[in-house]
């Protein structure tokens, strides 16, 4: 196995590839988990070439052998190539950029130190990828937060992760479904720290994020819903003490004089539900369960997630690593068909 992988020294795709379809690097997240497993069928999904050219990150003998889990292993090719521009783009062809991290005992569903690491590598190499314009943007399987610490890379998840190695200071997670998209203020902080870290710039940096990559995606002119952050929003000053009126307002006063309709502080009660029927495009939430309990009854399969912010594109599943299940071939791959489909909606064409 290789200890210290490298970038493929790959940079934009060849003229064969270059149809106007973004080219978007897949990461296996980690091996232990059922990235692999829901990674094979969504690359197999009819609709996901007719999208985006994807090419995974990974471990190659890995998803060999969750093809075989899902009984799909007669139906596909799994092929390393060494970039992105080597790739062939055909049904039942899997491109895989191979860092050889995992040993081929590594047992399904359980913590493993070296998949933590392996997890971050793939990481790592796709985001080198990215930034240098072999791919349009990134989308990415589940890692286990505590087999990356146990590997020694000592971030929340990847949205840090991936801001660290993009080097940007600041990004924003947006959870997205078909009935509502959520965008946070605070995310992997506990919810005392979390009322102390919101502040107004905070809050309208924030909500330009959204409202910046909802205009991307083709809403002209995104009508953006902000929590409070107490119960009914402060009730005027009834719940908690004026937080509302001194981390919120300011934020919302600066942007709607800059044209960005964004209403609030709303009671977050409610909030959700009038984004289910059509009221706002975008729901600003102040902190992590704020945000991700609404978009989780919708169902796991249903939501993606995406990291705005960030120089390039990234999508991911909104499930986890799902370690009872790993090994079992039974793990649904529409969430992952859903992330890829919104990279595909949000990635730039490829320019090579």
């Amino acid at each position: 196995m290789n200890a210290t992988p490298t970038a493929p020294a790959g940079t934009a795709p060849t003229a064969e590839n270059t149809d106007g379809l973004p080219v978007i690097a897949v990461t296996m997240g980690d091996g232990a988990g059922i990235g692999p497993e829901v990674i094979v069928p969504a690359l197999l999904d009819p609709g996901t070439l007719s999208r985006i050219r994807p090419v995974v990150v990974g471990d190659a003998e890995r998803l060999r052998r969750a093809a075989e889990l899902v009984g799909l292993a007669g139906q596909v090719e799994i092929v390393t190539v060494e970039a992105p521009g080597d790739a062939e783009f055909v049904p039942g062809r899997i491109n895989v950029i191979d860092l050889g991290l995992l040993p081929a005992d590594l047992p399904w569903g359980k913590l493993s130190a070296v998949a933590g690491d392996a997890a971050y590598q793939y990481v790592r190499v796709a985001a080198e990828l990215a930034l240098s314009g072999a791919v349009q943007g990134i989308c990415t399987a589940p890692l286990n937060k505590e087999a990356l610490h146990a590997g020694g890379h000592l971030y929340p998840g990847h949205t840090e992760l991936l801001a660290h190695l993009t080097g940007v200071e600041e990004v924003s997670m947006m959870l997205s479904t078909d009935t509502v998209k959520v965008i946070h203020v605070t995310t992997h902080i506990g919810l005392i720290d979390a009322v102390n870290r919101i502040e107004p710039g905070l809050v309208e940096r924030t909500v330009r994020r959204g409202h910046d990559a909802l205009v991307r995606a083709g809403v002209e002119h995104p009508v953006i819903g902000v929590c409070g952050i107490n119960p009914h929003a402060g009730e005027n000053g009834l719940f908690g003490y004026g937080e509302e009126e001194k981390k919120i307002v300011p934020a919302l006063e600066i942007l709607r004089a800059d044209g960005i309709d964004a209403r609030g502080p709303l009671p977050a009660d409610t909030a959700f539900f009038l984004a289910g029927r059509g009221d706002y495009d975008l729901i600003v939430a102040m902190y992590h369960d704020q945000g991700h309990g609404p978009v989780k009854i919708l169902g796991l399969e249903a939501g993606v997630n995406l990291t705005v912010g960030l120089p390039v594109i990234r999508t991911s599943v909104d499930h986890g690593t799902a370690f009872d299940i790993a090994g079992t071939g039974t793990a649904d791959p529409g969430s992952m068909i859903e992330a890829l489909r919104q990279a595909a909606a949000l990635a730039p064409s490829p320019t090579g």
